[in-house]
């Protein structure tokens, strides 16, 4: 070492500012890391949204309800002429009170005739059984 005080002073000055500099160097390496670690993290979550939205893109639409084909009446015209008399009514009725809108005789034959038809209209979908001898339209 010199015995210069002015080369000392300048030595001295030199290592203060370069241990300085290397404690701030430190200092932002850590911030480096630290934002880098951050940086990751915010990645991974975008990357995660991203998937998200596009699973969400691509879940099919499910379709209403009302697309549900309707139940084929069977093409007697018994069966159209059962079908006017609920649509002209609206009310829910018994093979009785079918009997006496379609003018048929009240008779054991014609009741018992008229209730197999409003079974089987019942087992496809077309009339509903709300209560054992009441038959009626299903409400849409």
């Amino acid at each position: 070492m010199s015995d210069n005080p002015q080369i000392r002073a300048i030595l001295a000055y030199l290592e203060a500012r370069e241990t300085e500099l290397g404690e701030q160097a430190g200092q932002l390496r850590a911030s480096i890391e630290d934002l880098t670690t951050r940086l990751g993290e915010l990645d991974a979550e975008t990357e995660n949204l991203r998937i998200t939205r596009k699973t969400i893109l691509n879940i099919p639409v499910p379709k209403p309800a009302d697309d549900s084909p309707r139940p084929e009446a069977p093409d007697h015209p018994a069966y159209q002429q059962i079908l006017a008399a609920f649509t002209d009514t609206g009310q829910p009725m018994r093979a009785r009170d079918l009997c006496e809108a379609l003018d048929l005789p009240i008779l054991p034959k014609n009741t018992e005739g008229i209730r197999s038809k409003l079974k089987r209209l019942v087992t496809r979908g077309i009339l509903t059984e709300p209560e054992p001898g009441l038959f009626a339209q299903p409400r849409t």
